[in-house]
């Protein structure tokens, strides 16, 4: 059995949501507010808190959770 031929599809140039102009005067707006822009957790690169650690709040828990576990088997050991 044959399969059907496929369609070359040439690509399509979309327009611009958002104006170039609109775009730079946002960016500026934000920099004179001072906006810190958003830090990356460095164990998920998600969306990190500021702070000495940067961790998201869930790798901050599991980092928590982690010391408790180490701590109770230290107590059991001795």
């Amino acid at each position: 059995m044959k399969s059907k031929p496929r369609l070359k599809l040439e690509p399509v140039a979309l327009p611009e949501i958002v104006a170039p102009e609109i775009m730079e005067s946002a960016k500026r707006s934000m920099v004179d507010a001072g906006v810190r822009p958003l830090l990356k957790c460095v164990v998920c690169s998600g969306e990190a808190t500021p702070g000495a650690e940067q961790l998201c709040w869930v790798c901050r828990r599991l980092k928590i959770s982690a010391w408790r576990e180490v701590d109770q088997q230290a107590q059991v050991q001795e």
